[in-house]
């Protein structure tokens, strides 16, 4: 067996459901071994820690919802500081799963409740007919620019609050461990490879990314990308990596 062929690969997520999971296929197919593993983690923000940024969250009469994880924060923090959230508050939230998400802390059918198609461009039309309102978006350290510029050109009333903050994960168990191919989602993957592994040396190591901000960040770290999705051959990231690892494979048997 030729020890130039990728046969591990690395994928820097949660582990899916096996049972409808691209991955799986794909290691099935070319005989790969894909393992997952969780490059960061979400730490909550302290109440604490919050006050110091002197934001009065009951000074609003609308929130902006771009995740899950921002509706677990936002109603955490409202707790630990023993808020009351008005039934009045204004709910307008990035897609309809998300929205539904609400149900595990509010009475979803008593609430004003609004949301787009899972694109903040889209979630705009919904908020520019409620421009007398005053919204607050929970967000976290690291987030995407789109948000605030498209609100700021908007003329649209709003507070921005880190609650949440994307933190590197401890990754000292895989420093023995050998892969073939390491693929990344987001910038702050690359930012915990780099400080987990402060002497990472790629040599023969693929990378794969999703996105162009994550393709930037390896260039960044002196890094080479060796699969870059979505591309006009392959929108997934799996489809990306069954691509490369088929013609790569097949040019080192």
């Amino acid at each position: 067996m030729n020890k130039l062929k990728i046969r591990r690969i690395l994928v820097s997520q949660p582990e899916p459901n096996p049972g409808n999971s691209p991955y799986n296929d794909l290691a099935v197919k070319h005989n790969l071994k894909v393992d997952f593993r969780q490059f960061i983690q979400v730490e909550g923000v302290t109440a604490k820690d919050f006050r110091k940024d002197r934001i009065s969250i009951l000074d609003h009469t609308a929130v902006i919802f771009t995740s899950r994880t921002a509706i677990d924060h936002f109603f955490r923090i409202s707790q630990e500081m023993r808020l009351t959230i008005p039934d009045s508050m204004k709910y307008f939230c990035i897609s309809e799963s998300t929205a539904f998400y609400l149900q595990k802390y509010i009475v979803y059918r008593k609430r004003k409740i609004f949301y787009a198609n899972g694109k903040f461009p889209d979630l705009m039309d919904v908020l520019m007919k409620h421009k007398d309102d005053k919204f607050l978006i929970p967000l976290s350290d690291v987030h995407k620019d789109e948000i605030p510029v498209l609100l700021e050109k908007a003329k649209i009333p709003f507070t921005q609050a880190i609650m949440y903050r994307t933190v590197s994960s401890d990754l000292s168990d895989l420093k023995d461990v050998n892969y073939d191919m390491l693929c990344f989602f987001t910038p702050a993957g690359i930012k915990s490879l780099m400080q987990n592994f402060p002497n990472f040396e790629q040599n023969e190591i693929k990378i794969a990314t999703f996105g162009p901000a994550t393709a930037q960040a390896v260039r960044d770290a002196g890094l080479r990308l060796d699969v870059e999705a979505p591309n006009p051959e392959a929108s997934s990231m799996p489809a990306a990596i069954e691509r490369f690892v088929a013609e790569f494979n097949k040019n080192n048997k």
